[in-house]
């Protein structure tokens, strides 16, 4: 793989950021949620934002 200019390694951890943030506020809603349905959404698009973040981390290994 080739070397990430400054702007590519600032642009992934902003990514990465936002992911994470992602990650953590679906948890927290689905941790909140009372119907099931809408607690097993939030659960699913929480593990869709995990992997998101996975996926940019892996490019920087």
């Amino acid at each position: 793989m080739s070397q990430l200019s400054e702007k590519e390694l600032s642009a992934l951890n902003d990514l990465l950021s936002e992911e994470e943030l992602l990650v953590k506020k679906f948890q927290m809603l689905a941790s909140h949620a009372t119907d099931t349905t809408v607690k097993n959404e939030m659960e699913d698009i929480s593990q869709r934002h995990q992997s998101h973040f996975n996926k940019l981390y892996n490019h920087l290994s």
